[in-house]
């Protein structure tokens, strides 16, 4: 019997060393994972540590922008006419709030918001970060803070915030010379950014929108502060690290008198028109009073959409400030800049005198132009030229002057120009040239164009506060002063005065034609100023609004009430040394004597005979207790 031996499949030692070459090519493998990971962490640790170390921090704090205290406004004695007023608000950050327009609808269940506001919101959400939080609704009352505060857990992303309303505490008396704050829209975040200004307004939802809280935005705003904070991973503010307290901005004090303002507006009552007053000294505004009025305050919270179409729609305008945007025919109110204009030309001497019958005709032409008084003022000279305010002695001297004349001097006086003054709501106002007519008609300049500026009619049209401006030039005998709403500004006990601008003088050669024309006014006034404790002077105007035919007769009853005449006057007192020059228009009141003459007697009695219980002094003692 044979055996064969069996053949040994298994090579132990070729196993054996396939094994060991494999474990050390597996250990140089961990070995060069390792490395790597030893490698990467030596850059995250060593090399990159600032860098996410900052990422780090970034992550767990967090800046936050802290609105400064806008600055306060006050009168020339220290009245405060705009404050801030702690109110409560609810607000939203887009981004916390799961589901923003659910939310909506169950808050404007429980607060009675009108689909409109609701609409409203959406919008201005969507112009917004969605990290920055917007306002659903200010002014909160403690019972609806209340209840909010029970129902807080279903809105997340709502909060109740607590912060700083701007309040007009004298509603309508000066809306239109402050102006008034109101929430930033997606046009304001547009300027800011284009300004470069957007980050300065990160924790700002008001911005100024008209008059003196518009104009001096940057120095009412001031600067932001910094608030760093550590937040959890759910983003709740966990401590403060570090505060950088924000700059207050600086307080206003402006050159209106409140009581002399809150006098005009009285004075003014139910009349559409305005009043202005400028101390000539410095061209500081003493009164600036358009009428109608309006609340400012309606805008500070959000003003409703039926409250803005009543104002849109009211058909007296109250949202125009007529002190600075309506243009008035100044009428007979300049009349005294013409016959200055006239004696420093040579074309009239105080010897000159024309005959008035009534009417007056450019030589070779049949029309007649005639005189307020039908029957005529017989032979008059200047000085009854303007007391009497003699229309016929005005035709023939603009018709000796021509219109290129009377538009240089005019202009030097500031009539068709923006005068300057610190609102941004300004018109220019129209002084007509030949060139002006060329540009706005295309038609040539005709001399019967001339004839009826010649008494502040035909083109001619002007501001109130234009005619004021013009009259102090008058007063300083060529001065001109820039009207200006600011006194002083800075923090407190830090005030200082602004220096009132002036622009190019008017130099006459004649400098007796100033006096001419001073002493013509004093005696315009003394009829009316009779019995009062200053001397004053003024000038009358009544402005037709639409032509008349050559011969028709003014009917104040048959015509209808918008197409009335205006009433204007102008004048200054004390006139040894004026210390307040004014205009009153009046639309469609008739005429400018009877009608605006009783005001200004008025408001210069209360402004140069003050009583011991004036409004301004009651308010500035209230204050200083």
């Amino acid at each position: 019997m044979r055996f064969y031996q069996r053949t040994k499949i298994r090579d132990d030692a070729a196993e054996a060393a396939l094994f060991r070459r494999r474990a050390v090519v597996s250990l140089f493998g961990v070995l060069a994972l390792i490395g790597i990971l030893l490698s990467n962490l030596y850059v995250i640790q060593v090399v990159d540590h600032s860098e996410y170390q900052t990422r780090s921090n970034d992550n767990r704090i967090r800046v936050v922008p802290v609105a400064p205290n806008r600055g306060l406004i006050y009168d020339r004695h220290g009245v405060l006419l705009a404050e801030n007023q702690p109110v409560y608000s609810l607000e939203v950050i887009p981004e916390q709030a799961k589901h923003l327009e659910q939310s909506l609808t169950e808050l404007a269940q429980l607060f009675a918001i009108p689909d409109s506001d609701q609409q409203e919101f959406l919008d201005r959400v969507k112009a917004r970060r969605s990290f920055k939080s917007t306002t659903l609704l200010s002014k909160l009352s403690e019972d609806q803070v209340a209840k909010f505060s029970v129902n807080q857990h279903r809105f997340p992303g709502f909060q109740i915030a607590a912060g700083l309303k701007r309040n007009y505490p004298f509603k309508d008396s000066l809306t239109h010379a402050l102006g008034y704050v109101a929430r930033i829209n997606s046009n304001d975040v547009a300027n800011l950014e284009a300004e470069g200004k957007a980050a300065l307004y990160a924790a700002t939802k008001d911005i100024g929108k008209l008059g003196v809280e518009r104009f001096y935005e940057q120095e009412l705003h001031g600067i932001p502060g910094l608030q760093e904070v550590e937040v959890n991973s759910r983003g709740r503010v966990v401590r403060t690290l570090n505060t950088t307290a924000p700059k207050a901005g600086d307080d206003l004090y402006l050159s209106l008198d409140l009581s002399l303002q809150q006098k005009a507006q009285e004075l003014l009552k139910d009349h559409r028109g305005a009043l202005v007053a400028i101390d000539p000294r410095d061209g500081g505004i003493l009164a600036m009073v358009s009428n109608p009025s309006y609340d400012p305050n309606l805008f500070v919270h959000g003003i409703s959409g039926k409250d803005y179409r009543n104002l849109l729609n009211d058909r007296s305008r109250p949202l125009i400030n007529r002190a600075t945007q309506g243009q008035y025919a100044p009428a007979s109110t300049v009349k005294p800049m013409l016959a200055l204009v006239g004696l420093e030309e040579g074309k009239i001497t105080v010897k000159t005198r024309i005959w008035d019958p009534g009417w007056w005709q450019i030589p070779g032409v049949e029309r007649k132009y005639r005189n307020w008084k039908r029957w005529g003022h017989g032979w008059v000279d200047v000085y009854d030229a303007l007391i009497k305010s003699n229309d016929t002695y005005f035709y023939q001297l603009a018709y000796d002057m021509g219109i290129d004349t009377i538009s240089r001097y005019m202009l030097e006086f500031g009539f068709g120009q923006y005068s300057g003054v610190d609102l941004k709501e300004e018109s220019a106002g129209i002084m007509p040239s030949r060139d002006w007519k060329q540009v706005r008609y295309k038609e040539p300049w005709y001399i019967g164009d001339t004839i009826s500026v010649g008494i502040g009619q035909g083109y001619w049209t002007t501001t109130p506060l234009q005619l004021t401006e013009a009259l102090t030039v008058l007063i300083n005998k060529g001065r001109h002063f820039t009207p200006h709403l600011l006194r002083a500004k800075g923090q407190e006990g830090q005030m200082a005065l602004t220096e009132p601008s002036e622009r190019r003088p008017l130099v006459l050669k004649n400098d007796n034609a100033w006096q001419i024309v001073h002493d013509a006014m004093v005696k315009t006034a003394e009829g009316r100023f009779a019995d009062a404790s200053y001397t004053a002077a003024i000038k009358t105007g009544t402005a037709q609004v639409f032509g008349l035919a050559e011969d028709a007769k003014y009917e104040k009853d048959k015509i209808a009430e918008h197409l009335r005449d205006n009433a204007l006057i102008v004048g200054y007192a004390p006139a040894e040394n004026p210390t307040i020059a004014l205009t009153v228009v009046l639309e469609n009141a008739g005429w400018g004597g009877a009608n605006a003459g009783p005001i200004a007697r008025a408001l210069l009695d209360h402004y140069l005979e003050p009583k011991p219980d004036s409004t301004s002094q009651e308010i500035a003692k209230t204050n200083e207790h």
